[in-house]
């Protein structure tokens, strides 16, 4: 019989890797690290922010905009609690959670508004006028040399 030096593959090697930082993660493996997830459009007049927030009550949820950055800030509570344990697979979280992400324009903060209906937070904000070139027309003399 002949032995054969087994090398593990990149793939291999980085699924190991996923597992070492599993235990760092304070989510699921199978859960976005990116909670809560967004959608971020905008038209000529607003950005809009949409979160998902499915159980999420309203009152522990915190919304701010600073130097155009959006941050969604809040808690999810776990109504009943089952032993560690028993648990075959966890994914739903519970505790707190913090998301900052960088608008797409500038935007007036002091006039945003937010709106939660079915677990979904939409955040309206409108954007600053839009600074407007001045041009200046350069006169130019009768009686330069050239």
């Amino acid at each position: 019989m002949t032995l054969i030096k087994w090398t593990p593959s990149l793939f291999e090697q980085l699924n190991d890797m996923d597992e070492m930082f599993k235990e760092f993660s304070p989510l699921s493996p199978t859960v976005s690290s990116a909670y809560p997830a967004l959608d971020i459009y905008q038209d000529d007049k607003y950005v809009y922010v949409e979160a998902q927030l499915a159980g999420v009550d309203p009152a522990n949820v915190s919304v701010s905009i600073e130097n155009d950055i959006l941050t969604i800030a809040g808690t999810v509570e776990r109504k009943t609690e089952v032993d560690e344990q028993h648990y075959y697979r966890k994914e739903i979280r519970s505790g707190g959670f913090k998301r900052s992400v960088a608008l797409p324009a500038s935007v007036a903060s002091d006039k945003a508004e937010a709106e939660f209906e079915n677990g979904v937070l939409t955040v309206t904000t409108p954007k600053h006028a839009a600074k407007q070139k001045n041009t200046i027309a350069i006169k130019v003399s009768k009686n330069t040399k050239q």
